[in-house]
């Protein structure tokens, strides 16, 4: 075997099971494009416990520097294919391949995106699904954030102290945060909030020029009906109207309308459930005897940095013990107690 444990996915979920994992002495690598995962362009974590304020990149970058000094590897191409065989599994990516005892599936989430003309043309030419990351590039500029919920408001707040004028633009009049939440951001002089307006096209040619909007009639619910008189917008006459269209000229959009599990490509492998998250039990374990999986990616219902961590650590110990069995051994617990 190349690796007793082989981790899909370096958040919060997976750097944490390799921390475990190290920790009982399996030979481990982690498989991830990026380390860190979407934790990582958190611009401020506040609920990590014992820690008041700390970045999401300054955090995982913790995260990996420990699991690292434990002996941890790491490899940065993109797992294509898990293969099932007598002692184990092959993971192969778009240039290796590795055998290995046990995988931990802890690769997060995926953005969503809006599916419109435009968008995947102009990604990382304007479009940006990361205000933490991008957001510096538009300094003095005018942008649009695209969504109703936690993620957009953040997002908003944000940009609102590097951009000339910010565009909060959410499909109907309900947000899913609290009443005080948009109050808050009412208050902030450069915010515009536009209510029942839809994306139907982003336009540009080498970058981001503008978006055509349309009225939306569509109603999320649950969440906060702001109705419309707390929708402002500081400069009426930036709406430009073109047939049943309105065009809005800004210089990035940022989408932060959630985020999708990206399971297509072990579908086959493990059983889903009708959102596409990997099913797990208790102890971390999927329909699948030796794979297991953490964090965003599964069912769990809650999607938290501390939650993940936590799954993750938990789908090690799970791995180290189903490992330890196939040994004849008995696995001993891990009581974070240095001896």
């Amino acid at each position: 075997m190349d690796y007793d444990l082989i981790i899909i996915g370096g958040g919060p979920a997976g750097l944490t099971a390799a921390i475990y994992g190290l920790r009982r002495e399996l030979k481990t690598l982690i498989i991830a494009k990026a380390m860190g995962g979407q934790a990582a362009v958190a611009h401020e974590v506040q609920n990590w416990p014992g820690i008041e304020s700390i970045s999401g990149f300054e955090l995982t970058q913790n995260m990996e520097k420990q699991a690292k000094k434990l002996g941890l590897v790491t490899d940065s191409n993109e797992a294509l294919f898990i293969e099932k065989i007598e002692d184990g599994f092959i993971v192969k990516t778009n240039k290796d391949e590795y055998r290995c005892g046990a995988v931990i599936l802890a690769f997060g989430l995926t953005p969503r995106d809006l599916g419109v003309p435009g968008e995947k043309e102009l990604t990382g030419r304007g479009v940006s699904y990361c205000a933490t990351c991008d957001g510096p590039l538009f300094k003095g500029k005018n942008v649009a954030v695209i969504g109703g919920g936690n993620s957009a408001i953040e997002a908003v707040e944000y940009l609102s102290r590097l951009a000339n004028q910010v565009y909060l633009i959410n499909n109907s009049s309900k947000f899913n945060i609290e009443e005080k939440v948009i109050q808050q951001i009412l208050a902030i002089s450069n915010i515009n909030i536009l209510c029942n307006k839809s994306v139907n096209e982003i336009i540009g040619r080498d970058k981001v020029e503008k978006i055509k909007l349309k009225t939306s009639e569509k109603i999320l619910a649950p969440g906060f009906d702001a109705s419309l008189s707390l929708c402002k917008l500081n400069n009426p006459e930036v709406l430009i109207k073109s047939g049943d269209y309105e065009e809005l000229n800004v210089d990035g959009v940022f989408i932060e309308i959630g985020f999708v599990p990206k399971t297509d490509w072990v579908a086959g492998l493990v059983e889903l459930n009708d959102r596409k998250e990997i099913i797990t039990d208790k102890m971390g374990r999927t329909s699948v005897e030796g794979i297991f999986a953490a964090g965003d990616c599964t069912d769990i219902g809650f999607k938290q940095i501390v939650i993940a961590a936590g799954e993750g650590s938990k789908a090690a110990l799970s791995a180290y013990k189903y490992l330890a069995a196939k040994k004849g051994l008995v696995a001993t617990p891990d009581w974070g107690i240095k001896k």
